[in-house]
């Protein structure tokens, strides 16, 4: 940019005045391609200040060509103090890209492997997990780097490997076995909840029984009733330990007992342990973390590890459908090392619910499918 600026004063003159300037190819893929450049609108007969609300203040009838003179000179002043800033931030802005995009990694990459590049981060993948998928590419001898397939096929088998699943929910004939959905607020437990309930017991065949600790929210308790008349299962309400223990007895001699609990706040170090608590009475035997697709990757795993002091044996990931992009979940997986049970992808009870599979969800979160 003072490059730049020097031209403009070399050709026209020190008089000149800056109207306008910009950066031209400002996005990542345009610096790659192109470099900086930078475009200068100047004029040496501009007459600037008499537009301007001057900073101080002059008495007309004292104005002399010399006030005139130094009031340019303190704006031009103003100007290159503004644009001094301005090349600051410019110059932080570009220490970052070129710490994102080292020279290794990124630059000079053939064609096709830079489109898989460009994929990966528009899937929303961390950027310094999708360098890592390169530099395997680049340095695995059996990959065409220019056969786009061969380097998909590769980096969906690389992403295979880091999934681990759970399978579906396991019964236990007649032995009240206990799953307990746990996580934030709004991620879709009591949805799923109803969803599973309606599988396993007009698909499946199974005895289930529903128990709700969401006391925090009457809508709740009443949309899982709802689901519960409809389906016709049994539901208990409960709101303390001793509750808990009593709705755990009278379901035991059903297949499968489904646990709703309210959504808590990863912060919210009380309410987790409240959670924990009433979780330590009914004695699950499968704690399933609920998760939405639409959170961000650092909060996710955040999330996940808070929550994993009350024991969560998987996640479920939910809203898919809602996501514009589902490569924050590779850092989840690799943040948490819990296995996925379930993706869901919609509001529709009882579809739009999954067992996770490796190879889809791999290929969901590479955008590849």
């Amino acid at each position: 940019m003072q490059q730049a600026i020097d031209m403009v004063r070399h050709e026209l003159g020190p008089e000149a005045t800056v109207l306008h300037t910009r950066e031209l190819h400002a996005g990542l893929l345009g610096r790659l391609f192109f470099g900086k450049e930078y475009e200068i609108a100047a004029s040496c007969e501009a007459n600037v200040p008499s537009r301007l609300t001057p900073a101080v203040s002059f008495e007309p009838i004292h104005a002399t060509p010399t006030s005139e003179i130094d009031y340019r000179q303190k704006y031009r002043d103003d100007f290159r103090r503004q644009l001094g800033t301005e090349l600051d931030e410019l110059g932080f802005m570009s220490a970052e890209l070129n710490h994102r995009v080292s020279d290794s990694t990124v630059q000079h990459l053939p064609a096709a492997l830079f489109e898989i590049y460009t994929d990966l981060i528009e899937a929303d993948l961390e950027d310094r997990i999708a360098q890592e998928f390169i530099e395997h590419l680049r340095s695995e001898t059996t990959v065409d780097l220019d056969d786009s397939c061969s380097m998909r096929a590769e980096l969906t088998r690389l992403v295979e490997n880091e999934i681990h699943v759970s399978g579906p929910l396991q019964t236990s004939a007649g032995q009240g076995r206990v799953v307990a959905l746990v996580g934030p607020t709004g991620v879709g437990k009591t949805t799923t909840i109803a969803k599973l309930a309606a599988n396993y017991r007009l698909r499946e065949n199974k005895t289930v029984g529903l128990i709700t600790v969401d006391t925090y929210r009457i809508a709740a308790v009443e949309q899982l009733r709802t689901y519960a008349e409809i389906i016709d299962l049994p539901m208990e309400v409960v709101s303390t330990p001793r509750e808990m223990r009593e709705a755990i007895a009278r379901m035991k001699s059903l297949d499968l007992v489904l646990m709703d609990t309210a959504g808590r706040s990863p912060r919210d170090e009380v309410r987790i342990q409240e959670l924990k608590a009433m979780l330590t009475e009914a004695n699950p035997a499968e704690v399933h973390l609920v998760l939405s697709a639409t959170g961000g990757a650092k909060s996710l795993t955040t999330t996940a590890n808070r929550f994993a002091t009350v024991g969560t044996t998987s996640m479920i990931v939910t809203k898919l459908d809602e996501a514009t992009g589902l490569g924050n979940l590779l850092s989840v997986i690799r943040g948490c090392g819990l296995p996925i049970s379930y993706v869901t992808d919609g509001q529709n009870v009882p579809d739009d619910i999954q067992v996770a599979q490796k190879h889809s969800l791999a290929q969901q979160i590479l955008s590849f499918n």
